[in-house]
């Protein structure tokens, strides 16, 4: 086994002492820094601006639904709004059999991400409707119509006050040249009055 010399020069010279170039053969490319890991996933990601669907990580990572459950959930999630979603449909489009894909809808029931109710169609029929909730445990939306505001009950009847027997024009104060109403026989108007009477 050859030792290696660590005071050896790192690039074989010429007698001259000019370095020798080396050949193409034993060159290495340049190491590049990363920084990616050196191990598992590394996303390579491209922003997506038409047909795509958000899935949470607590659905996509859940540690207790089974993949099948996982996948199943993604896909009824990127569902338009009234597709079907039976398990004979799951079946004919998946090659898991109805038992697998009736047990991963059971799943999804119990961990609160599918809802499965039934309805009265108006011909009488009674069908099932699937609901896809994407957080379990959110509040869920009212689908029923509130009740109409009742208008507030109309103030009690209170008979109009009086109209003051004699109406005074507006003037100006002698005091103060403000306007007020007052008999003519009163120059001044209430304050300048209250401010000249005796104490």
């Amino acid at each position: 086994m050859d030792v290696q010399n660590p005071s050896a020069p790192s690039r074989a010279q010429s007698a001259d002492g000019a370095d020798r170039p080396h050949s193409r053969a034993t060159r290495r490319p340049p190491v590049r820094p990363t920084a990616h890991p050196t191990a598992g996933v590394v996303h390579e990601n491209t922003r997506h601006t038409t047909r795509f669907t958000v899935i949470g990580n607590h659905l996509a990572q859940h540690r207790e639904l089974s993949l099948l459950a996982i996948g199943l959930a993604c896909h009824i999630q990127s569902l338009p709004t009234g597709a079907r979603s039976d398990i004979k449909t799951l079946t004919a489009r998946f090659d898991e059999g109805s038992t697998r894909i009736a047990a991963a809808l059971r799943e999804l029931e119990a961990h609160g991400y599918l809802r499965r109710e039934l309805h009265r169609t108006p011909t009488g029929r009674i069908v099932t409707r699937t609901v896809s909730c994407n957080q379990p445990g959110a509040a869920r939306p009212s689908h029923a119509h509130p009740e109409p505001a009742t208008p507030p009950p109309p103030p009690p009847f209170r008979t109009p006050a009086d109209p003051p027997a004699e109406w005074h024009r507006v003037r100006n104060c002698d005091g103060c040249d403000r306007g007020f109403r007052a008999p003519e026989s009163q120059p001044r108007c209430p304050g300048c009055r209250k401010a000249a009477a005796p104490v």
